[in-house]
């Protein structure tokens, strides 16, 4: 069902397919610089969970030394 989609949407399809609320959040880059995040996921009509998951996550990371205190990378479409 979810062929044509691969591999550009090999995560994210299923959980569009079935309506689970699910969420995106970064925690910081790789010694190279890349994006490192995480993908939640929870049951169908729980927004409330994943939305408390994400906040707790959101205020670890943000009193850490992360993505949010790390500023805006070289390319951002706010610096053209």
């Amino acid at each position: 069902m979810f062929n044509d989609l691969a591999p550009k949407e090999t995560y994210t399809a299923l959980f569009n397919a079935t309506g689970q609320p699910a969420i995106s959040l970064p925690l910081g880059r790789s010694r190279d610089g890349l994006p490192i995040g995480i993908q939640l996921v929870a049951r169908f009509g729980r927004e409330d969970l994943l939305l408390a998951a994400a906040r707790q996550i959101e205020e670890e990371v943000d009193s850490a030394p992360g993505v949010w205190g790390q500023g805006r990378p070289a390319i951002h479409a706010g610096n053209f």
